[in-house]
């Protein structure tokens, strides 16, 4: 990042910041869509297996990300600031804190797997599948978050095209085992859905070694001589990184899980309604990409002119981002509406599958407005380090008003499973509505904290 005087310089460096993070993102969720549309042309199991096995990975992986992503602003303002010393301090402690919670997901994954799954109405071939998918999966648990580490570090130096061109590298990997373990393709075994889950592990390994070489021999990152020196262990720093992040985690664990909630919740419908499900979900969270992938470049520019004490640039940064992010919003409705059928082939050759799927992609349409307000308003008030309100907002829209709403709908009306989504279309038309009154309480107060410093 660096200063701008103009809003034309401003948008220029949000999109060369930001098109990086949007591909990849998207790669990143490029590895779940092969898998789930890879598994699918397996059979309608492997494909529902994979839909519960990443409906119960998917909140774990974006609230551990989550807290790892207070970095990013922690980072930003460091470099803002012109504190470049303690950059490599804090991304070593980051390192330190993504292993331990790692160690204990893959803990409480052990003793709780079984019994969650077991409280599901699936038949066995389903419950197998996904069990072991997670299993297969989990073995990369440790290299995707140190690797998440690393990525907030690069972003937080504006050096987001590194980071998309490691993941570019990463998904012909990703493809290639999913081709061989789902398949018994070159004399690896046929795994099925299962297999789905190893490709992830090992692809996860892969980007974790393209990066630490990266910083280890490419400027401008070899400077922050991550490796030169070996910090010891500090929790105080822990602990600022989780007053920060848990709630950011949260937050995000809220919104995700929720739809991970549906799916599980949709265990009583048949083998097909899962699918298709999981399907659509899948589909339309691809284009959920681009809100998030303008919340994580507001964080950074907001965090950086916070950092310098400019306001009035951190302003003209969040209103930009809105802007931009609700035209592309739009752009995501029109796109489900017309590619509906041709992104149901995708998934699966089932008749009954393909019409449920298109179903859901009605509704899908209707979130993507509100998901466009919604997450760039979380990645400004990131920047701010503002992040308890709203993880109380998330946790009242998404669990106290959308869920219960959604279960009503799918069960005491004639809606049945599309009633949960008419819950999510709720869930998130409220969220956004708070978050906006949000932004404007903190903008006004740090403009008014700004203006008595000086």
């Amino acid at each position: 990042m660096y200063e701008t005087k103009t809003i034309k310089e401003k948008i220029r460096l949000l999109i060369v910041v930001m098109w990086p993070i949007l591909v990849t993102q998207v790669g990143m969720y490029a590895m779940n869509f092969i898998d789930t549309t890879m598994s699918g042309q397996a059979g309608a199991n492997d494909l529902a297996g994979v839909a519960i096995g990443s409906s119960l990975w998917v909140p774990i992986l974006t609230g551990i990300t989550g807290i790892l992503i207070a970095l990013t602003p922690i980072l930003s303002q460091k470099i803002g600031a012109e504190k470049a010393d303690d950059v490599g301090y804090y991304v070593i402690q980051g390192i330190y804190l993504s292993i331990a919670i790692s160690i204990v997901v893959v803990i409480l994954g052990i003793f709780l797997l079984e019994p969650i799954l077991g409280l599901m109405a699936l038949t066995p071939e389903v419950a197998h599948i996904a069990k072991h998918y997670l299993i297969g999966l989990v073995l990369g648990i440790i290299p995707l978050f140190v690797y998440t580490v690393f990525r907030c570090f690069m972003d937080s130096l504006g050096q987001t095209r590194v980071t998309m061109f490691i993941t570019l590298l990463a998904l012909p990997v990703n493809f290639i085992f999913n081709y061989a373990l789902i398949f018994g393709n070159f004399g690896f075994p046929q795994l099925g859905g299962i297999g789905a889950g190893y490709a992830s592990a090992i692809t996860y390994w892969f980007i974790l070694g393209v990066t630490i070489y990266f910083t280890k021999n490419v400027r401008p990152f070899v400077q922050y001589r991550l490796f030169q020196v070996l910090y010891p262990l500090k929790l105080r720093t822990w602990k600022e990184i989780l007053v920060i992040g848990l709630p950011i985690g949260l937050t995000i664990f809220f919104e995700t899980s929720i739809f991970s909630a549906v799916t599980l919740l949709m265990s009583q419908f048949s083998t097909e309604i899962i699918a298709a499900h999981q399907a659509a979900l899948n589909f339309a969270s691809i284009l959920y990409m681009i809100p998030l992938s303008i919340a994580f470049t507001l964080t950074i520019a907001v965090g950086f002119e916070l950092g310098a004490k400019r306001m009035k640039d951190v302003k003209q940064y969040s209103y930009i981002g809105m802007v931009i992010s609700i035209l592309m919003g739009l752009f995501a409705c029109v796109f489900i509406y017309v590619l509906r059928e041709p992104a149901a082939s995708l998934y699966s050759n089932d008749p009954e599958v393909l019409v449920l799927i298109q179903h859901f992609l009605i509704y899908a349409i209707f979130f993507q407005l509100s998901d466009a307000i919604n997450t760039p308003i979380q990645g400004i008030l990131r920047g701010y380090k503002d992040v308890n309100i709203p993880f109380v907002m998330a946790f009242i829209s998404f669990w106290i008003i959308g869920l219960p709403f959604g279960f009503i709908s799918a069960n005491y009306t004639p809606l049945g499973p599309f009633g949960y989504w008419l819950g999510l279309i709720v869930s998130l038309g409220v969220c956004a509505s708070f978050l906006a009154w949000r932004l404007f309480v903190v903008q006004r107060k740090f403009s008014l904290k700004i203006d008595t410093e000086h």
